[in-house]
């Protein structure tokens, strides 16, 4: 059962999948958006999810350290309809609360440069998200 994990970004989406068997994450790179409307987005993601043929997808949800919802948990909350209408997948939300901190000092305790840490930082977020997904379902 593959699964795709999805950090919504104002500037780019990361993305990752599952490996067949739902068990490991990793990253699978990111659409850049900025210049993308919503729907433009959703058109994008779901092309990714019919090719991966994922069968769960999984939205990272913004949050702040109180656990309040800010402006940006809108935004998400509206591509995840947008997601649900387009695959008929019910999209699950995870609490994505410093997941993209996390992902910054992965790379940077790997030695990736700055300049390549800024296209792949979102990716990983997004690995982390669904990696976070994936170990809930084994509880």
């Amino acid at each position: 059962m593959r699964v795709i994990g999805i950090d919504y970004g104002t500037v780019r989406t990361g993305i990752a999948i599952s490996d067949p068997t739902g068990t490991f994450a990793q990253p699978a790179g990111f659409i850049r958006c900025d210049s993308l409307s919503m729907q433009q987005l959703a058109e994008q993601l779901e092309l990714k999810i019919r090719e991966i043929k994922a069968e769960k997808i999984v939205l990272g949800l913004p949050k702040h350290m109180s656990g309040d919802e800010g402006t940006h948990a809108a935004k998400v909350r509206e591509l995840a309809t947008l997601l649900e209408e387009k695959t008929g997948i019910k999209v699950k939300l995870i609490d994505e609360r410093l997941t993209s901190m996390s992902a910054e000092k992965i790379l940077i305790e790997g030695n990736v440069s700055r300049d390549k840490r800024k296209e792949k930082v979102d990716a990983v977020a997004a690995c982390i998200i669904l990696q976070l997904f994936l170990d809930s379902q084994c509880v």
